[in-house]
Parts: structure tokens; sequence; C-alpha cells
């Protein structure tokens, strides 16, 4: 059995399809952890049109993706976890084919299908739309299916995350300290690399991933979110010496650390 986290902002419309897809797609009774990291009430409706199906961890404030991650692990009842953001659709049978890759010692990135060309190279490029509403659930699991070879690649590194909970604890969990929610996957990564980690892509299953999905900023909220991404980036330099990076090849997040040796 897994424990799923999914951390949820103000989206209803893309958490309803993923948790659809989630309930619909699974074999086993998995436990669905929504954290709902402020705006309940936006929540509400699709929230109350799962509850028997879902543990609804209710944060009240916004206390930020990476919080909202970390509590909703600490909630999750058993040691396989795996973490998805709700703008994913789950794969047909997802449950039983992430359970035939699952490695101890081992962060299992189930890759992904979007609707536009990516920055990783391993993604599936393919556009099956990109309104929740009208997503073609059965039409993804048809063509997702299609896609599912078992070998796997030491090019893991991205979202989703499959691993076990104690190896999530183990590195920290995502760094709570940064000022907002970019590069604190890249820097969650970085911490399973260097402790010796394996960084595992799967094909045996692909998670659809619909991008840049948002709600509507004010002028004034797209200066912040600015201000805020670059303090992060300047926050990942501070703590690791470098700025983030990745080798495309193997989307490793060493390259810059390796620059300075071991001494860190």
């Amino acid at each position: 059995m897994i424990s799923v986290i999914i951390p949820t902002y103000k989206e209803p419309e893309v958490l309803d399809l993923c948790l659809r897809s989630a309930i619909e797609g699974q074999k086993h009774h998995n436990q669905l952890i929504v954290v709902v990291d402020g705006f309940y009430n936006l929540n509400r409706e699709v929230l109350e049109k799962y509850k028997d199906y879902i543990n609804i961890l209710n944060l009240e404030d916004n206390v930020g993706l990476s919080r909202a991650t970390n509590l909703g692990v600490y909630n999750a009842h058993y040691d396989i976890i795996l973490i998805v953001n709700d703008d994913n659709v789950f794969p047909k049978d997802w449950d039983i084919r992430l359970l035939e890759t699952y490695q101890e010692n081992s962060v299992i990135a189930p890759n992904q299908i979007e609707p536009t060309h990516s920055m990783f190279r391993q993604f599936h490029i393919k556009d099956l739309g990109c309104d929740p509403r009208t997503f073609d659930l059965q039409g993804f699991w048809n063509h997702e299916k299609s896609l599912s070879i078992l070998p796997n690649e030491k090019t893991g590194s991205t979202l989703p995350i499959f691993m076990s909970k104690k190896d999530y604890l183990r590195v920290g969990g995502w760094d709570e300290t940064y000022p907002g929610a970019w590069v604190v996957d890249w820097d969650f990564f970085l911490k399973c690399e260097l402790s010796g980690m394996n960084m595992v892509r799967s094909y045996n299953c692909h998670f659809y991933h619909f991008v840049s999905i948002g709600t509507e900023a004010t002028p004034e909220e797209k200066v912040n979110k600015q201000l805020k991404e670059k303090a992060c980036h300047e926050y990942f330099k501070y703590k690791w010496r470098t700025y983030a990076e990745h080798n495309p090849e193997t989307n490793s997040k060493m390259l810059s650390i390796y620059r300075y040796g071991t001494e860190i």
C-alpha cells in the first residue's frame, strides 16, 4: 500500500481531475492525503465529493508548498510514499505499476507526459489536453498504457517522487527555510544524491502534467512572485555556494557541487 501526498492551493478544477484519476485508477485502497494549503472553502466542493476516499489535512493558513508537503509526509500511514502535485493526472493501475519499480535507498521518478516542449529530455511530449474540465481521462489512459516499458534509467530527480518515507525524513524532506517554492525540489534531489540514494526514472507508468495552470495573478502579485523566485535561487547559492543547475542527460543536480570538490 502507498501513502499519496497531494498538496493543493487554489486550483479546484485540476484537483478534481487529479483525485478522480487517482481513485478510479488504483487497484488497492491506498491512503490519499490532500494537504489543503489554505483556501479550504474554495476547494470544499471537490473535497466533499471525494471525502470517502481521501484524508484531508486542512492547514487553514497558507504555509507554503514545502511545509505543506512535509506535513503530508508526516501523516503518511505507510512507509512507501508518493508525492504528486495537484496538476498531475494519474495513469491507470498506477499503484501496482509503481510498486513493481520500488527500490530501497532510491528516489523513483515515474515519467511524465507534457503537452509542450520540456527542459527534461526524458519526458514524453504529447498534447492530450490543457483543460482539466474537458480532459479525456480514458483517452489518456489508453495512450499512456502504450508507452509503458519496464527498464529503468538513472535519470530521476523530477516530480512525482516515489520513495520510502524513512529515506525522505533521513535527508530532511523539503527545506522549509526557502522563501518560496522555487528550486526547493532541486535542493531535495541534491540532498538525496549527496546521501548516496539512487536517482531512478521509471517508464513503467507516466503521469500527465498540465504545465503552467494557475490562478491569474495581478501585476503586483506577478512582481512579488518574480522577487520570491529570485530570492529562492539566491538562497540556494547561499546554501550550496552555487546556483541550481542540472545535467540535461542525467538530471543530476551535482554539476556545480563537483566544481568545489568535497568541501561544501
